[in-house]
């Protein structure tokens, strides 16, 4: 395969360099970019725009859930997003692929494995670790996936208001955070909340929210 422009962030080292030499298997070039957190990441992205592909830890500092993945969907279209995490729950991997990752490898996996995941994802396919079923929940899924849609119809603009939303910043305060009129941050905010078929502020934070990790699956999680 030839060169290609690869960022990787995961605040372990050691995963880092397990994810370089996979992705080095994989190539016959590479130029790989690291990050150990997500603002970071976003710099280096901003920074390299032929970036192809993106191996994003799901814990990382500064990436909550699954707002990262949506976050880079939203401003990088173009650049396809793999998932990486210790926590390989179903429900986990379900959310991931239907929020959009194109893969989900646990850290758990092997070389060959990882190396299987990146030539699947360069073939336009969705990997998965083996015996993963994640069509258990139809109606969830079809959820999951119409709240991508919709996130992705956003503006970069509109998507950080959003966010600030979820955290319960007011106007006046995101129009001070984003340095711009506050009038601009209601319009932002009448736009958000045609788009996600909402009526309120507290609905449209409700459901940023849904791409966060629940108490339930991080008890999963921990069991």
């Amino acid at each position: 395969m030839s060169n290609i422009k690869v960022a990787i962030a995961d605040d372990h080292p050691l995963f880092r360099a397990a994810l370089t030499q996979a992705v080095l298997k994989s190539f016959k070039s590479a130029d790989i970019l690291e990050a150990e957190n997500f603002k970071d990441l976003i710099s280096v992205v901003e920074k390299n725009p032929s970036i192809e592909i993106i191996f994003l830890d799901l814990h990382m500092p500064g990436n909550d859930g699954f707002t990262g993945l949506t976050l880079l969907q939203n401003h990088f279209p173009d650049i396809v997003v793999v998932m990486v995490s210790s926590d390989d729950q179903p429900e986990i991997i379900r959310k991931a692929i239907n929020f959009g990752a194109s893969a989900f490898i646990p850290k758990s996996a092997n070389l060959t494995e990882i190396t299987t995941a990146i030539g699947k994802v360069l073939d336009g396919e969705v990997w998965l670790p083996q015996h993963t079923d994640i069509t258990v929940d139809q109606q969830t899924a079809a959820e999951h996936q119409r709240l991508a849609k919709q996130l992705a119809q956003l503006t970069p603009q509109q998507y950080t208001v959003l966010a600030c939303i979820a955290n319960g910043r007011l106007n006046k305060q995101i129009a001070y955070d984003l340095n711009i009129k506050e009038t601009t941050v209601k319009k932002h905010v009448s736009a958000i909340l045609l788009k996600l078929e909402v009526y309120n502020r507290t609905q449209a934070g409700l459901v940023f929210q849904q791409l966060m990790i629940t108490s339930n699956e991080n008890q999963q999680i921990s069991a």
